[in-house]
């Protein structure tokens, strides 16, 4: 989680009311319904992974082994059947 100071992105008559309950403290604004984002989507790691899950899928397809593709991606033999053989969303 990043922090931003509140001088930098709430209004000025906001801040003044908020310091009345509380000061020089952190404090967590949770987000909106609906508006919460997916594991990895900040960072880019879930991207990441459908392309390496792509990949695998797409070597597969042309011949190679399960323990080939184990070596290659560094991940166990049940992870790549998981890969390879789970539908995709």
């Amino acid at each position: 989680m990043k922090y931003k100071n509140a001088d930098a992105v709430l209004p000025e008559v906001l801040l003044r009311e908020i310091q009345k309950y509380i000061q020089g403290t952190t404090i967590y604004i949770p987000n909106t319904d609906g508006v919460r984002k997916k594991w990895g989507e900040n960072s880019g790691s879930r991207e990441l992974l459908i392309r390496r899950n792509r990949e695998i899928r797409a070597k597969f397809s042309a011949g190679q082994s399960i323990d080939q593709l184990a070596d290659t991606f560094c991940l166990s033999h049940d992870s790549i059947k998981r890969i390879v053989y789970t539908k995709k969303r």
